[in-house]
């Protein structure tokens, strides 16, 4: 499932019975590891969460009464290669010595750091009502806008500005500047349902 939705699939629909996110993720890296398909596990790890973009957690109460209890976002933590090569400006052993020693803290920090990503609810059901509680991350709110029509985009980003208080980065108007000239407008095709007609 974890393959076959990372590549050739526009999005992957699945059941689970974890209790919370961080258990999902726990319990799809090591079905994996079981697998044999991985053998470390902050490799699995990061392979299960580019597949997680939200979680969709149903409960059942003690009335038999299903529901959405939360809608959770998964937001990978990007490494970046925080490295320097300052060693190479020091005059003395010992100023060489100190930019190695902080190349090396970076490193032993980066294995050892365990937090490949950040999760947060997007919705909770809260008092018999469903509470937005925090704002989509840009990126998947760009990547839900790429498969609406004009129509749709236009209300999703009404629904954004009214609850969030903040335009998709693809609603602004994206202006791309290149060697002193203006602002470069291009059409792009647009994918997913035909606007409808107004009668």
């Amino acid at each position: 499932m974890i393959q076959s939705a990372q590549v050739a699939s526009k999005f992957t629909l699945f059941t689970h019975h974890a209790k919370t996110f961080p258990d999902l993720v726990t319990a799809l890296r090591n079905s994996m590891l079981r697998a044999g398909v991985f053998k470390d596990e902050k490799t699995a790890e990061e392979q299960v969460i580019q597949v997680l973009n939200f979680d969709i957690h149903l409960v059942k109460d003690f009335r038999g009464r299903r529901y959405i209890e939360r809608v959770t976002e998964c937001i990978p933590i990007r490494n970046k290669n925080m490295y320097t090569f300052d060693h190479r400006k020091e005059k003395t052993l010992e100023g060489k010595l100190d930019k190695f020693m902080d190349n090396a803290t970076n490193y032993f920090t980066k294995i050892t750091d365990k937090e490949n990503y950040r999760y947060v609810n997007i919705m909770e059901y809260i008092n018999d009502t469903y509470v937005l509680t925090n704002k989509i991350s840009d990126y998947n709110l760009s990547e839900m806008r790429k498969n609406m029509d004009e129509n749709d985009q236009e209300e999703f980003d009404k629904f954004v500005e009214e609850n969030w208080g903040t335009a998709s980065k693809d609603a602004m108007q994206v202006v791309s500047v290149a060697a002193g000239i203006g602002p470069v407008n291009s059409e792009t095709k647009k994918r997913g349902r035909k606007p409808k007609n107004s009668i």
